[in-house]
């Protein structure tokens, strides 16, 4: 495995609370479990940015010499609306309302939820199993847990009972929650008659007859408990106890808790040793919601088909703007953020392409490979604090202003120096934030550079008969419409305002 850099890989850890040092259970090997959509209805910007964050967290494993399993399941069944135990199937309802078969549903949402993903450059996981895939070990779960004594069966159903697991086990600790202030703030719901107690959760669901989805099993024909399914894949693929789990902060209560509780009843081992949650997304202050009307989608971003946006953005803006932000921290969508965002984007771009052209100089003040080396340090202690992605693009701006004042010719750069700082722009770039050289969002980078590129040729071409009113005249047109000029020893350069 490749040698840690200076200091060790921290990240905060829900159940703790704290910070705690990255020591995997079986090293080099890293088991890593996130919490994938539910194939519904389309992704929606909530998921884009919890599954670039746990992108992150994988790129950065491996580049660590880490040998990474990623699970990311996909919930094909058992997503109860509201999560209430007599709530309707997610998948069932979807189908009803389009008209079509369960298993259209899900492959229709399924495939848009890669297109997503791709779009985004997420690297896929290493195993992305379904819920429906995995029925039999579910089943097999549930037998664990009710012979374990901790659930119960009523009428074709079977419960998770919680004041059960309560008096041996500690339930609400990742979440924060207490069982006496659960059970003062449950109101009553229809199906509570089946259960013991108000805090139960159904681990198996019998269906009735007109219910699309259902399997067979020891309590009659019934589909498991959307909380079932992660317990179940996770340990299957990255045993009793992993290293890693990742969701949103909306799953820590009550999906991750039963989670947890389920798999402790079954096989009497606490499943995850660091908990991962990533923060929610605010548009203009205001949480994003449907209910709001300020819920855009990842293709509304892209397109500017909302009422909310100015116009469109690319995707690789989308992704460095929500880089800039670190995955426990709100992230706010604006008009103005997503700009400056795009911006920033050029401006790292067009330094690395700067920097491809770099000779190098020793006439000015030097950057050593010494000053070269400690930026890439603490690009790295960045990484390394708790993947601290807005630190860590702040470092890179340092670099960027390194390479911008050498173009000009105020600061010298080395032979060394020049590959030092290519190498670790390609690594922390490409390899580590994932971001790619593109087109925007409508599909005309290359048109746009190729149309700048000839009005710097109409320019230059004034400049050399020196007609320099004509010049002028291109160069404030450009700046404009958003496009600066910048004239160097090796020629003119462009890049939005």
């Amino acid at each position: 495995m490749a040698e840690l850099r200076k200091g060790p890989f921290v990240l905060t850890n829900t159940l703790s609370r704290k910070k705690e040092e990255f020591v995997p259970l079986d090293p080099p090997n890293v088991g890593f479990y996130s919490c994938g959509p539910t194939v519904y209805s389309d992704v929606h910007l909530g998921n884009v940015r919890t599954f670039m964050s746990f992108d992150i967290l994988f790129r950065w494993l491996k580049h660590l010499g880490y040998k990474v399993r990623y699970v990311r399941n996909i919930t094909d069944v058992g997503h109860l609306l509201g999560d209430a135990a007599d709530g309707e199937d997610r998948i069932s309802k979807g189908a009803r309302a389009e008209k079509l078969e369960p298993m259209e549903i899900v492959q229709k949402y399924t495939n848009g939820f890669h297109d997503v993903m791709r779009m985004f450059n997420i690297q896929p996981p290493s195993i992305e199993p379904t819920a429906t895939g995995h029925i039999i070990e579910q089943i097999e779960m549930v037998k664990r847990i009710l012979a374990n004594g901790y659930a119960y069966e009523a009428n074709g159903s079977v419960y998770f009972d919680v004041p059960a697991y309560a008096k041996k086990y500690a339930y609400g600790e990742l979440s924060g929650r207490k069982i006496d202030e659960l059970m003062a703030n449950t109101r009553g719901t229809e199906g509570q008659q089946e259960k013991k107690d108000p805090l139960d959760f159904a681990i198996w669901k019998k269906a009735e007859t007109e219910h699309l989805m259902k399997w067979p099993s020891p309590w009659g024909e019934g589909f498991p408990g959307w909380h079932l399914e992660c317990s179940v894949m996770s340990t299957k693929y990255l045993g009793r106890t992993f290293d890693i789990h990742g969701g949103g902060m909306d799953l820590k209560f009550p999906h991750h808790e039963c989670e947890i509780a389920q798999s402790v009843a079954a096989d009497g081992q606490v499943p995850v040793r660091y908990w991962i949650h990533t923060n929610m997304l605010t548009v203009n202050g205001r949480k994003m919601a449907k209910s709001e009307g300020n819920g855009f989608t990842p293709q509304e971003l892209l397109t500017g088909e909302h009422k909310l946006l100015e116009r469109g953005y690319s995707a690789m803006t989308v992704r460095f703007f929500m880089l800039q932000c670190h995955y426990a921290s709100t992230l706010d969508f604006s008009n103005a953020a997503l700009q400056a965002a795009e911006k920033g984007l050029d401006r790292l771009m067009a330094a690395m392409s700067t920097l491809g052209k770099l000779k190098p100089a020793t006439s000015a003040e030097e950057v050593t490979e010494e000053a070269v080396s400690a930026l890439e340090q603490r690009c790295y202690d960045a990484m390394n604090d708790d993947l601290n992605t807005p630190v860590m693009i702040a470092e890179l701006f340092e670099g960027v202003r390194m390479i911008n004042s050498a173009n000009d010719g105020k600061l010298a750069l080395s032979e060394g120096s020049i590959a030092q700082l290519d190498r670790l722009f390609k690594l922390m770039v490409f390899d580590v934030l994932g971001l790619l050289e593109e087109q925007d969002a409508k599909g005309n980078d290359g048109a746009m550079d190729g149309l700048v590129q000839e009005f710097i040729r109409l320019r230059n071409e004034a400049k050399a008969r020196k007609d320099f009113a004509t010049g002028d005249a291109i160069r404030e047109r450009l700046s404009a419409l958003g496009i600066l000029l910048k004239d160097t020893k090796d020629g003119t350069t462009w890049e939005r305002a």
